[in-house]
């Protein structure tokens, strides 16, 4: 199977997502001007991949993570939103992302899940090293991307 599943190509800058296929498992991808808006359109992937439904901003959760080097800051952030989703059992549609260094200082934005509303398509259960990659492309543009385990 070669393409994309989904994407989200709404507005006019770079930032944007997609799924890419992987046997049982969800490939995300997120692009953008900045590393930080990669990894905030990365997230958006990991929603949708869940949900078609608009996430509320009704709460804030602020989460931090760090990690050696650009890839595993990824897999850790992914892994930091399915552990809040799991714990507090809450959908987020809205990232912020901040990365000094090695460390990241997130903020997520949602809503707790209602089963009629959002009908979650599945559960990840987190971010795996394959396809794991972080990079800055030729024509300027950031992507974030990796496998999440579902």
């Amino acid at each position: 199977m070669t393409g994309t599943t989904a994407s989200n190509a709404v507005g006019r800058g770079p930032g944007r997502w997609e799924h890419f296929p992987h046997d049982a498992d969800v490939g995300v991808r997120g692009f953008g001007a900045t590393m930080q808006e990669a990894f905030e359109q990365a997230a958006l992937a990991l929603t949708a991949a869940v949900t078609d439904a608009r996430i509320r901003p009704e709460h804030s959760v602020a989460v931090t993570c760090q990690a050696p080097d650009p890839d595993l800051l990824l897999a850790a952030w992914l892994n930091a939103i399915i552990y809040e989703m799991s714990v507090r059992r809450m959908l987020f549609g809205g990232f912020e992302v901040e990365i000094t260094g090695g460390q990241l200082r997130g903020t997520l934005a949602g809503e707790p899940v209602d089963v009629a509303r959002h009908a979650p398509a599945c559960e990840p259960k987190g971010a795996t090293f394959t396809e794991l990659r972080v990079a800055r492309e030729a024509d300027g543009l950031w992507t974030a991307a990796c496998v999440v385990d579902v």
